[in-house]
This record gives structure tokens, sequence and C-alpha cells, in this order.
């Protein structure tokens, strides 16, 4: 399933002096002044630097400048937690789970480290420590949706698609516009079997989102299996031409982590079974 990794950002706050009958502040003020506005600045281009790399996809550039921050900035939770990020996008989900433990001892009550230590988790195959990681996050912010996902991810890891499904529901019951929550949840309904309506909301989905290739890929595969050789043709070709990677049964297995029962159907629709 598709897992929702955060950045936040620390609010940098500088302390203004205050003087009693003097308007004059002192040389040695006007020094500390100056320098804590120019590490301010020095931080703020970094840091706009290191999410430009990220958007671009360019994940170790992005690595680099959030290693130049954490050495001029070490006490930074968020660099330490953004670092992780990049080293995810990566796959190096080691040094990334000791980036998200380095800014979660920083800032142990801030959400995001927690949420996205479990994604790392996740990639291990460490669900129930990824699930801990979530429940952490809903304790911190019950109405998380990104927090049900996830939590929803891990759960269908380990085979309970009833609470997955509960999960799902409640992300996008908090954030309506969270499409891949929905998608995540038509998955897991379809894997439990419950197949009309999971081919009903994947329907509703692509008919709000037409450009969304996971459920035009999804629809292929289940109406394929479902008899409906037309329909799910031609959101094939839809599907393909937004994202190939929906060609590749392996990419769908284990990185989009799509349910076994949907996974066996686009395989079977891919060689035409």
């Amino acid at each position: 399933m598709i897992r929702a990794i955060r950045t936040f950002l620390t609010v940098l706050i500088i302390a203004g002096l205050v003087w009693l009958g003097d308007n004059t502040i002192p040389a040695a003020a006007q020094v500390q002044q100056t320098n804590i506005a120019d590490s301010q600045q020095e931080l703020g281009e970094l840091v706009q630097k290191a999410f430009a790399a990220t958007n671009e996809g360019k994940f170790p550039v992005a690595e680099k400048f959030w290693t130049e921050i954490i050495d001029k900035f070490p006490d930074r939770a968020a660099a330490w937690s953004n670092r992780g990020n990049s080293r995810v996008s990566q796959n190096k989900l080691q040094e990334a789970i000791s980036d998200y433990e380095k800014a979660i001892e920083l800032a142990p009550e801030a959400p995001d480290p927690y949420l996205n230590r479990g994604t790392a988790l996740e990639g291990l195959g460490r669900w129930e420590d990824a699930i801990a990681d979530y429940n952490r996050v809903l304790e911190l912010d019950s109405k998380d949706p990104a927090a049900y996902n996830n939590r929803g991810n891990a759960e269908a890891g380990l085979g309970q698609w009833e609470s997955a499904i509960s999960d799902y529901k409640k992300a996008f019951e908090l954030a309506p516009e969270y499409a891949f929550a929905r998608a995540n949840h038509a998955l897991a309904l379809y894997q439990n079997g419950q197949t009309a309506e999971a081919i009903r909301n994947m329907k509703n989905i692509v008919r709000k989102y037409p450009k969304f290739a996971d459920m035009r890929a999804a629809l292929s595969a289940c109406l394929w299996a479902a008899g409906q050789r037309g329909e799910a043709e031609s959101n094939w070709v839809a599907a393909v031409g937004l994202d190939s990677r929906y060609k590749d049964i392996d990419w769908v297995r284990n990185i989009r982590r799509w349910p076994p029962v949907a996974v066996s159907a686009l395989d079977k629709f891919l060689h035409l079974q």
C-alpha cells in the first residue's frame, strides 16, 4: 500500500531584547543579533535547496543538504526527520530509522518522526513495530489521517484486512480528498471478498480522479477477473499511459503492495488468462 511520509519544519524564534529607559543597544548585543539573523538566513537557504532537490526527485542531493544542515544545526529535529525521508526514498531504511530516532529524541512530542519511522519499519516488514509508531502518532493527534492510512498498510501486511478496512475508512473520513486512502480501502475490500463494493468504489474514484493510474490499473485487473473485458482493457490503456510501472507485477506486489488477490488478478490480466 502507498505509504505517507511527511516533512515538518521547526518554528524558528528569535527572541527580542527589551530595553527600559535606553534606546541604545550595546555593541555586543548588536553583534549577537546579527549572528543569529545570519544563521537563520543560512538555515532557510539550505532548507529551500533541500526541498527543491526533493521536489525534483534528486534524493541524494537532498540528503547532502540535510546533512549540511545537521552539521551546522544539530539540534534541529526537523532536519534529522527530513534527512530520514530522503534516505527512505533511496531505500536506505536502517539509516533513515537512525535519523528518525534522533528526531524523536530531540522532539518527542512531534508526530511526524514517528509517522516517518513507521514507513521505514514497514519497508523492513516490521509491521507490529510500525503499528506501534502509528499508535503513538494517534496518541499525539487522534485526527491524523496519514496515521490511520499507514496503520491500515501495516495491518494489511499482517493480513488483518478488517482492521485495515476500518483504518482506511477513518483516514478518508477525516480527509475526504485523501485519494490513496480510498484506493487502499477499495483494494482491501477486494481482498476481503467484497468484490462488487470494491469495484463500485474503484469506479467512483476513477470518475472523480480520472488520471489516478493506481485505480485505473486496479479496475483493469478486477473487471477482467469479473469478465468485463472491454471496460478492463480501456482502463488499462489509460493506466499505463499514466504510469507504466503497473506493467511490472513485482513492483505492484512488493513496492506498491497491492493485496494478494488483486495482484493475482492483475497477473492474469497481464498474461490474458
